[in-house]
């Protein structure tokens, strides 16, 4: 102990990471293109570093990963239960979480039962009871004294984190207001084939489907959700009260999300953001933060006008390599990050918004956390075999939110 630094044992058995150049070994869960990404940014990032073993629900999904790392098929597992097989093997001293964000929760509660460190992709969970999941999970990590990043690089990324200070620091004075957008056209979309289940084609298309992606607005706009509460210090708004739809993308091939949102989050001292986020092909890009002060307002990303007009010049930094830096230099220093709580109070946003839109109610936080009873979590003997028809289309004034009754109106 005297010598490097010692992580509290998991239920597989004591787990060590070393501490300057030793290796730490790597395993990913998730091998597409956002698993794939990850993998080679935490290779990248860092000496000593390297994948030993790889876990996908899809024998193809591994492929790319399996050969470039030269990982022997007795480290690839194929199934929905993949995860569980690899995070039971001793020698691996990080995961990496990049699954349809349904599953995540589940997984990241393994992960830190198995006393690993994780890094996940955002966002961490698609319903109240994943957040709360999420958030026990990375109260158990501080007590192990375990690691945890997420994949908001804005977190890391030199112009956010210098802005952020200033912000802060009282740059822009009181905010009074703030903007967020996460504006583009379409994505990828994954044509059911003939042979596949319910179940195998709603995960290969998971952006389409709520159980999987958590929506758009959580599988993406909760980047910007995330720097508007970090200007905020992190302090929580207390209410959501928002507008959105399905105009442009009704084939049943887009499952049952939207494609349009707008949202209202009242902080404390009825400081109001809007927030807005589509996917709809031929309209205007915008992907961008705005903070407004008493004494001015920034775009959060290295420029500030005002009182206190200042432009960043400092050093760039590949944001998605950097985290993974940031992450395996808190492990050998013996001081790991733990972003679980933050990452998940973020995505809880990114949930009340989508909610509100489907229902069209009003609500507060406090209620949405611990009174909403909606838990979207699949289930423990999910299979790939499975039936499960698609659900309708959320229709404001006939969607139901669950646990909701009139008198929660606030």
């Amino acid at each position: 102990m005297a010598a490097g630094t010692l992580v509290l044992s998991g239920a597989a058995g004591p787990l060590a990471y070393a501490q300057g150049s030793d290796e730490i070994r790597v395993g990913v869960v998730g091998c597409g293109g956002r698993g794939s990404g990850a993998a080679n940014d935490c290779v990248n990032s860092s000496a000593g570093v390297k994948i030993v073993a790889l876990a996908d629900a899809f024998a193809d999904r591994l492929q790319g990963l399996k050969t470039q790392f030269s990982v022997p098929d007795d480290r690839c597992f194929v199934g929905l239960d993949a995860y569980k097989q690899l995070m039971a093997l001793e020698d691996i001293n990080l995961v990496i979480l990049a699954t349809p964000p349904g599953f995540r929760p589940k997984q990241l509660a393994e992960a830190i039962r198995r006393g690993k460190h994780v890094f996940m992709e955002k966002p961490v969970a698609v319903c109240p009871a994943g957040v709360k999941m999420v958030i026990e999970a990375s109260d158990l990590a501080g007590q192990k004294g375990l690691g945890i990043v997420a994949g908001t690089q804005r977190r890391h990324q030199p112009e956010y984190v210098e802005t952020m200070k200033r912000i802060h620091d009282g740059a822009i004075g009181e905010i009074v207001s703030a903007q967020c957008y996460w504006n583009m056209g379409g994505l990828w979309c994954h044509e059911r084939q003939a042979n596949e289940s319910d179940i195998e084609w709603q995960i290969r298309n998971w952006l389409y489907f709520t159980w999987m992606s958590g929506d758009h607005i959580c599988e993406q706009h909760v980047h910007n959700l995330d720097v508007i509460n970090w200007a905020f210090k992190d302090v929580q708004p207390d209410s959501v009260y928002a507008v959105g739809g399905r105009q442009f993308r009704t084939d049943p091939k887009y499952g049952n999300i939207f494609d349009h949102f707008g949202v209202e989050f009242s902080y404390p001292g009825d400081v109001k953001t809007i927030s807005m986020c589509r996917q709809i092909e031929g309209t205007a890009n915008n992907v961008s933060e705005r903070v407004v002060g008493t004494k001015g307002w920034t775009d959060c990303c290295g420029t500030i006008v005002g009182e206190n007009a200042w432009r960043y010049k400092g050093p760039r930094a590949n944001a998605y390599v950097q985290e993974h830096t940031d992450l395996i230099k808190s492990i050998r220093e013996g001081k790991p990050l733990n972003e679980g709580k933050r990452i998940a109070e973020s995505t809880l946003l990114a949930i009340m918004g989508r909610e509100s839109a489907y229902s069209r109610q009003q609500f507060k936080r406090s209620w949405f956390l611990n009174r909403c009873t909606l838990d979207l979590l699949p289930a423990d003997d999910l299979k790939l075999s499975d039936s499960r028809p698609v659900p309708a289309v959320a229709i404001p004034g006939e969607y139901q939110l669950p646990g909701w009754v009139q008198s929660n109106r606030g």
